[in-house]
């Protein structure tokens, strides 16, 4: 996905894809499952991860593959999304960004192979080449360990417990099989691959013109007064949700729309940023639009399994407007959440 855009969004569409396409090394945009990390160092930690407002561990939500053309520190460049999956709350968020140059400890200088690997194991990864241990069940850094085998990691107490009553008690013993008896906890989204393709700009504008005469043509018999009371309430707001329904209404299955430095396409006049909202980047740069998350997401999550499900409108993601390299780890960024109930 190129990165710099003055034209068109990219739009993002989920598709099922085998599980060595969604593996770190293949450099993935992806749904659900467990992060693909891009560097293997300086992870983020459960403090980092933790939902900032009740505290529990977060999910990952998706990862966005996005490098900067013309930036050898950024090669590679990825986004991942956290979201608070637990109920009451589900509404914690949070976004980090990880760069690298071409040349780097972690991967080949040569493009990855779009062949198969020659070993199909489902096993799950939870090791990575800097020797960082992952949790069993969120795949997030995971420093605490079991105290019986010692082989089994974690993020927390949380999802040791569930890990524990959910099969590790019974493969404890069996330590030289660990990776493949990780249980489904019922805590990860389902895994898809992200697709790219680009918008077409013209169909929707001559779309929104023809929703406004049919909209004029219906309003001929109304009064003079209320016209204009009609008009005040659709400029603010049921113009914004038309100009939203009618830019997805050629592509109703995307799930992102991404564009660094474009304009985010809200679903409600409410609750949208102004300049002062989006806070710099601690290096001192601006922050500025780069990727959408859409409600169409939703429809994949299965989120309701847990009870009340995660919900959003619109999540905008803002980055640094540098891209700044702030030492060798995950910088988190800024995401603002508009809710479908702005837009009702």
């Amino acid at each position: 996905m190129a990165s710099e855009s003055a034209g068109p969004a990219e739009l993002g569409f989920v598709e099922a894809a085998p599980s060595w396409r969604l593996r770190s090394e293949q450099f993935p945009s992806k749904v659900g499952g467990r992060p693909a990390w891009l560097s293997a160092a300086g992870l983020p930690g459960p403090p980092e991860l933790a939902c900032p407002l009740c505290g529990r561990p977060m999910a990952f939500l998706l990862q966005v593959y996005a490098p900067l053309p013309g930036r050898a520190d950024a090669f590679h460049r990825c986004f991942f999304l956290f979201c608070c999956r637990t109920p009451p709350c589900c509404c914690g968020l949070r976004v980090f960004r990880n760069q690298l140059p071409r040349q780097n400890d972690f991967y080949s200088y040569e493009p990855p192979s779009e062949d198969p690997p020659s070993e199909t194991g489902e096993s799950v990864y939870l090791h990575l080449k800097s020797g960082a241990h992952l949790c069993r069940v969120c795949g997030c850094s995971g420093p605490k360990r079991c105290s019986r085998c010692h082989k089994a990691h974690y993020c927390s107490k949380e999802h040791q417990s569930l890990d524990w009553r959910l099969g590790h008690k019974q493969a404890c013993a069996q330590t030289d099989n660990l990776d493949n008896t990780v249980p489904d906890h019922n805590f990860l989204f389902p895994e898809f691959e992200i697709v790219i393709e680009t918008e077409d700009e013209i169909m929707p504008e001559v779309v929104e013109r023809d929703d406004e005469s049919e909209i004029i043509g219906t309003m001929g018999e109304a009064h003079e007064e209320e016209l204009e009371s009609m008009a005040k309430h659709e400029s603010k707001e049921d113009r914004i949700f038309q100009k939203f329904k009618t830019k997805i209404s050629l592509e109703p299955e995307q799930i992102l729309r991404y564009g660094r430095g474009i304009a985010p396409l809200w679903i409600s006049g409410e609750n949208i940023p102004k300049e002062k909202d989006i806070p710099d980047c601690p290096c001192g740069a601006k922050r500025l639009f780069e990727f959408q998350v859409m409600p169409q997401l939703l429809n994949y999550l299965k989120a309701d399994r847990l009870g009340r499900s995660v919900d959003w409108g619109v999540l905008a993601i803002f980055t640094c407007a540098e891209s700044c390299k702030l030492g060798i780890g995950y910088t988190e960024e800024f995401v603002w959440k508009q809710d479908i109930t702005d837009a009702a």
